[in-house]
């Protein structure tokens, strides 16, 4: 391995501390499963391709980013790469020298397609990793052969990964994960407070860990635990 620092783009590009993979609640044998791989995949074991695809909100930034933290931990060099603001950007400056890179970690790969730039440079790049003996790790919120990609050998790269889907939390797993969450930032989250929360808030899963960050908030400054009652205040749920 490595000790040398990860290569920094001249981007704003940083990482969630919350996204680790012990706050992650992966429910159900094929999440636990991708999450076993990908903590495989941080520690430079297993695969040199892998991707990962599901619907919005079922964790895929998260995961990626819990990549990253590991690998760092573990002195691998990273980058982590979200894709839907690299747009404006040089797919050639953007991708020089990402070969030299350990794990690279491009977050949504649907941003790109139909960009031919972009698509040749990802090419390129899969290719040099490969020939390094780097890994690369791609996420998609469209399943893999439905990609709309224009370059075939592109198409053939990703499908060539080895792919998990990651699976959506159903109502009584995004209930345990906001326990969940809540209990890794020092609160005690009871399960009919949850319950309250999903029941008027919306489903999707970032909106309700947003909702969390600002109960978090709140509970310091006014020094309350976490009711019914001072959730409808805070939230006007």
């Amino acid at each position: 391995m490595s000790n040398s620092s990860p290569v920094q783009l001249s981007l704003h590009v940083s990482l969630n501390d919350e996204a680790t993979f012990e706050n992650f609640y992966a429910s159900g044998e094929t999440n636990a499963q991708a999450r076993q791989a990908l903590e495989m995949f941080a520690r430079g074991e297993g695969e040199n391709c892998l991707m990962i695809w599901g619907a919005r909100g079922c964790g895929l930034t998260h995961l990626l980013q819990s990549v990253c933290h590991d690998a760092s931990e573990n002195n691998i060099t990273i980058q982590y790469i979200p894709m839907r603001h690299m747009i404006g950007y040089s797919a050639e400056d953007i991708c020089e020298g990402l070969d030299g890179v350990e794990i690279v970690c491009v977050d949504g790969i649907e941003y790109i397609c139909g960009n031919r730039e972009w698509e040749l440079a990802l090419f390129h790049l899969f290719n040099r990793i490969k020939d390094a003996g780097h890994k690369i790790l791609i996420s998609s919120h469209t399943s893999p052969p439905s990609l709309p990609i224009l370059l075939a050998d592109l198409k053939s790269r990703l499908l060539g990964c080895v792919i998990y889907h990651i699976e959506s939390l159903n109502d009584s797993g995004k209930e345990e994960a906001l326990v969940l969450r809540a209990s890794a930032r020092g609160m005690e989250m009871p399960a009919e407070v949850a319950r309250f929360i999903l029941s008027r808030a919306s489903r999707d899963t970032n909106e309700l860990f947003n909702f969390l960050h600002r109960l978090d908030d709140a509970s310091l400054q006014h020094q309350r635990k976490l009711t019914i009652p001072f959730v409808k205040e805070i939230l006007n749920l």
